[in-house]
């Protein structure tokens, strides 16, 4: 009888654990009280276009975003954010996959020189244009990837503090006001960018690259932070 009503009292306490945990692109009631958004319903494509203005060719697939194929270098959120956590997981199509994760984006026209981005790509380096670096800026302290699974990634941008993770493990930051020279990281050597890192844009949009590579993108999660560190 004992080990029945310990069974029992096992079961009733996973029932009630259970709404905690969230299906795929939804939130859980914790994550709302929290403020947190969906910015993707696993569904379709709403509130997302190319960064070019144009709707998104490619369908969700698997309660993903994909934006192989898109019809834009970027797919992107229509509205822009300042301060905040994104969190989304990505899976990479191929052993060649190439994306990224861009936020702050100033110019949807021109992402690429004024925006900041976090590397998605399959190999197992540590270099600047590694997994979870920012790209072409601060190279990754580790590959935390899964190569052929779903990989969680989380960026908290607030004010000139950039801090990614991967499934869960600090990898990258970047300080921007430490970066005040045009076209220089601190240590002298240049970088893509035609300005210095701490004149970037702070708000602007966020999107998914497409890199002519097939990757999938879902539970786009984002929680805006008020002011700044």
């Amino acid at each position: 009888m004992t080990r029945y009503l310990a069974l029992r009292a096992g079961i009733v306490c996973l029932l009630l654990a259970a709404p905690a945990i969230a299906a795929d692109n939804e939130l859980t009631p914790q994550e709302r009280a929290d403020g947190w958004q969906l910015l993707f319903n696993g569904r379709d494509t709403t509130g997302w276009k190319c960064n070019n203005d144009k709707p998104i060719a490619t369908k969700v697939e698997d309660g993903s975003l994909v934006p192989y194929k898109s019809g834009g270098y970027l797919i992107i959120y229509d509205k822009p954010f300042g301060d905040f956590i994104l969190k989304c997981d990505v899976k990479m199509g191929d052993p060649q996959c190439n994306s990224g994760i861009f936020f702050r984006v100033g110019d949807p026209k021109n992402p690429v020189y004024t925006g900041l981005e976090v590397q998605v790509f399959h190999g197992r380096g540590t270099g600047m244009h590694d997994f979870g670096a920012l790209y072409d800026l601060v190279r990754p302290s580790k590959n935390n990837i899964k190569p052929d699974d779903w990989n969680a990634v989380t960026i908290k941008a607030q004010g000139p503090l950039v801090t990614v993770w991967v499934n869960g493990e600090e990898v990258s930051k970047l300080n921007c006001d430490e970066w005040p020279e045009k076209g220089l990281r601190p240590d002298g050597s240049k970088h893509k960018f035609g300005v210095a890192i701490k004149d970037m844009p702070r708000s602007g949009y966020l999107g998914f690259q497409d890199h002519e590579h097939m990757c999938w993108y879902k539970n786009v999660k984002l929680r805006e932070l008020k002011g700044s560190n």
